[in-house]
C-alpha cells in the first residue's frame, strides 16, 4: 500500500493545495443552524441572483410563517450569481419537480471539466435526467474562465489570478443549505477532468461532501490530513491527459506560462490506496465485464472506495453525450457506451451517505 504521507505537502501556504484545513465555513454553520430550527425559506431567490438572501447582509431573517423551504426555488433549471472574495460567481441548479422539498433532499455538485461551463454540464453529462428519477436537486458551478483552482499550478487563469474554488463551493452549498433543506448527509460532490481536479480538492480540505465521483481525473496537490469520505472513480485506460498509470499527461505545460497546467498525478492504483487507508478499508475485490472493471473495497462506518475503469475509454465521461466538434479540435474519442457513469455514481452516492454521528 502506498504510505499516505506521499500525498501530502508540495504546495506553499496558502496555495489553493496547500491551505489550512476548512472544516465548516460560516456559510455551512449558517445553514445548519437554519435547518435545525427549523427556518423556512422566502421568496427573492430568483434566478440570476443571490445577494438578496434573506437573513444575510443586515436583512431580516425568516419567521415562523414564511413560505415552506424551497418555494422560491422554481422547478427546471435556473442561473443564479453569488459574490465570494469579492468575484461575482455563476451557477445553474436544477431542482426537479420530484424533489420533495418537505423533507431533507439531497443535494449533487456537478464541476464541469476545462474549457467546459455549467451550462455545458449540465447538458451533457445526463445528470437532470437522473435528478428527475432519484429526486435529488443538483448544482453546476461554473470556474472562472472555464477553468478551476485546484492547485497551486492548475489550472489556467484561475491559479494566474488568486481565485479561492474551495471558497466558491463552500459558499455554494451553504447558500444553497440556506434556501431549501438541503441533507447534510447526503451532499455529494461530482465532476470530470479539472472538475475532478477540484472535487478531490475539495474532500482532501474540507470536510464538506459524504461522497466524491471523480471522473477521467487524478489529485492534484498535497492532500495532509483527509476526513474519511467515499470516492468513486472512473478511468478511462486510453486517457492521455490524465494518464491512469500517473504522471504528467499530454496537455501538461509545467505550471508554467499564461494558462499554467501542471497535472503529475500518482498511479491511481496508489490514489485509491491512499483512500483506502484513509477510510480503513478491506482489501479490494476485483471483477470484470467485458472492457469494464470493478474494484471494490469495504470500509469503516459502511464508507467505499470503487474504481471502476474502461479499457476503451479515453478523456471522457462515459455514458456522456458526444460532441463531435470539441472531440476533433481536441483529439478525443466519443465517449464509451461501456458504462453510464453517471447512473453509477448516482448509484454510488445514494448508497453511502455520510455515516451518523460523523
Amino acid at each position: 500500500m502506498m504510505p499516505l504521507t506521499a500525498f501530502r505537502g508540495g504546495a506553499p501556504a496558502g496555495a489553493p493545495g496547500g491551505r489550512p484545513r476548512r472544516l465548516r465555513s460560516p456559510y455551512l454553520l449558517a445553514g445548519l443552524l437554519a435547518a435545525l430550527v427549523g427556518l423556512t425559506g422566502t421568496a427573492g431567490c430568483t434566478a440570476g441572483g443571490d445577494d438578496d438572501l434573506p437573513g444575510r447582509d443586515g436583512q431580516p431573517a425568516p419567521t415562523a410563517t414564511a413560505s415552506r423551504p424551497g418555494s422560491d426555488v422554481p422547478a427546471g433549471s435556473s442561473t443564479h450569481t453569488l459574490d465570494v472574495d469579492g468575484r461575482e460567481r455563476t451557477y445553474r441548479l436544477y431542482r426537479p419537480a420530484s424533489a420533495d422539498l418537505t423533507a431533507p433532499v439531497p443535494l449533487v455538485v456537478m464541476l464541469h471539466g476545462a474549457a467546459g461551463t455549467g451550462e455545458q454540464a449540465e447538458e451533457a453529462y445526463g445528470w437532470t435526467g437522473e435528478a428527475d428519477r432519484g429526486g435529488f436537486v443538483v448544482a453546476f458551478p461554473d470556474g472562472v474562465k472555464r477553468a478551476w483552482a485546484a492547485s497551486e499550478l492548475c489550472c489556467g487563469q484561475p491559479v494566474r489570478q488568486g481565485v479561492d474554488d474551495v471558497a466558491f463551493i463552500e459558499a455554494l452549498v451553504g447558500t444553497l443549505r440556506d434556501r431549501m433543506p438541503v441533507d447534510p448527509a447526503r451532499t455529494y460532490v461530482t465532476g470530470i477532468s479539472n472538475g475532478g481536479l477540484l472535487a478531490y480538492r475539495l474532500a482532501c480540505d474540507t470536510d464538506l461532501f459524504a461522497a466524491v465521483g471523480a471522473v477521467a481525473t487524478t489529485l492534484a496537490g498535497g492532500c495532509d490530513s483527509p476526513e474519511p469520505v467515499s470516492v468513486l472513480h472512473v478511468h478511462g485506460l486510453r486517457d492521455q491527459t490524465m494518464p491512469y498509470q500517473g504522471g504528467p499527461g499530454k496537455r501538461d505545460n509545467g505550471g508554467t506560462g499564461r494558462n499554467p497546467v501542471k497535472i503529475d498525478g500518482p498511479p491511481l492504483t496508489e490514489l485509491m490506496a491512499m483512500w483506502r487507508e484513509v477510510d480503513d478499508c478491506s482489501a479490494p475485490k476485483e471483477s470484470t465485464d467485458g472492457p469494464v472493471t470493478r474494484s471494490t473495497a469495504s470500509c469503516a462506518q459502511g464508507r467505499a472506495v470503487e474504481l471502476i475503469t474502461v479499457a476503451d475509454a479515453g478523456h471522457q465521461w462515459p455514458g456522456g453525450k458526444s460532441n463531435p466538434r470539441a472531440e476533433q479540435l481536441l483529439g478525443l474519442e466519443p465517449p464509451s457506451t461501456a458504462l453510464d457513469a453517471t447512473a453509477e455514481i448516482w448509484r454510488f452516492f445514494q448508497a453511502h451517505p455520510r455515516p451518523a454521528g460523523a
